[in-house]
């Protein structure tokens, strides 16, 4: 089976078993590694990616689901020269520790600050509550989710 979806900005092919988890596809035959198996069962949040703009559990998603649709990993929101603020804020605020969790966390703020650019501490937690840090970072990423929501709006207002 083969199906046909946006992938960062770009239209790809994906191709497997009907039922085979998206996680895979994009890992090994896309070779977009930062999206990371975590327990397999869609309670960790490590292989979170967006489709349609909603944070979704890549490893338990299975390729059908995407057909037709929008799907961006990590590596599509910003790059090294033009990072997303999400990831400008957490390398300020040291928000990393090992890292694993943190590309799944990136995209579960992501999807929060599309829908609110002015979120409260209370809502970045809810966002980010199904992605575990082991690392216990949690603290400096909500603040570097809150700075990035600042730092996107004040960006907004000074667009003419």
């Amino acid at each position: 089976m083969t199906v046909q979806c946006t992938l960062n900005g770009a239209v790809r092919q994906l191709a497997g078993d009907h039922d085979r988890p998206l996680l895979y596809a994009l890992r090994e035959d896309c070779g977009l590694t930062a999206t990371h198996f975590g327990c397999g069962l869609n309670q960790c949040g490590a292989c979170h990616v967006l489709v349609d703009g909603r944070a979704i559990a890549s490893c338990d998603t299975p390729l059908w689901a995407v057909n037709g649709k929008s799907v961006v990993t990590v590596e599509g929101l910003g790059t090294p020269d033009n990072p997303h603020p999400l990831q400008k804020a957490l390398i300020d605020e040291q928000a990393a520790q090992c890292g694993y969790c943190l590309s799944g966390i990136m995209i579960s703020a992501a999807a929060l600050l599309q829908t609110n650019s002015s979120p409260t501490e209370a809502d970045v937690r809810a966002a980010l509550d199904g992605n575990l840090c082991r690392c216990g970072a949690h603290n400096r990423i909500v603040r570097a989710v809150l700075k990035a929501a600042e730092s996107m709006r004040a960006s907004a207002g000074a667009r003419p």
